[in-house]
């Protein structure tokens, strides 16, 4: 199969259209998933809204804008292989490849959370949730070390830096709902132990 030659910029640019697009739904839809959980400790009348909201949120976003750039981003890569085949020969490309494969994964494990969610049967806290919520940051850093330093991939003190850094916000995220959750229990607590 011949493409003309503009064909590869074309599907490196719609690849990584898809690519970010991918990433914002995925990104925020395991963020719906935690509103979600939480919504189950309020008021049982505003509990119900909540989580019709939610929902619908989680149905719009997964079908609307997320699977639809996992679609693309796959769809182009596929053209990208084939315009350039010889990367599939790549150490780089096939860790990649097997990244994507994991992505894709998680992706309909979302999915599978989100039907548990609207039938009231997820058994995920909101911690396990928010923790589920970095592996896809954990994965676009390699995926893009890849695609940038190909074969050349970097093993030094900055690597493991990066690595650092990446793990190193993860705990400040988790940290910092910790501690707001903790802090909002008190407030709650307070009035009553003035009253």
């Amino acid at each position: 199969m011949t493409f003309p030659p503009e064909a590869y910029l074309w599907f490196k640019t719609l690849h990584i259209v898809g690519v970010v697009v991918w990433f914002a739904g995925l990104f925020y839809l395991v963020r719906l998933f935690i509103y979600h959980v939480e919504a189950a400790d309020l008021e049982p009348t505003v509990k119900k809204a909540f989580e019709e909201q939610y929902t619908l949120m989680e149905r719009r976003l997964a079908n609307i804008i997320t699977t639809p750039g996992m679609i693309l981003a796959v769809s182009m890569a596929v053209g990208l292989l084939i315009t350039q085949p010889s990367w599939l020969n790549q150490a780089w490309m096939q860790a990649k490849l097997a990244l994507v494969a994991g992505l894709i994964a998680y992706h309909i494990f979302c999915y599978r959370l989100m039907g548990q969610l609207n039938r009231g049967e997820c058994s995920w806290s909101g911690r396990q949730l928010r923790a589920l919520n970095e592996l896809p940051t954990l994965f676009l850093v390699l995926v893009v070390m890849l695609v940038v330093f190909k074969n050349q991939f970097p093993t030094g003190a900055a690597t493991w830096l990066i690595v650092g850094l990446v793990l190193f916000m993860a705990a400040s995220i988790q940290f910092y709902a910790r501690w707001r959750r903790l802090r909002l229990s008190r407030q709650l607590e307070s009035p009553l132990n003035n009253g």
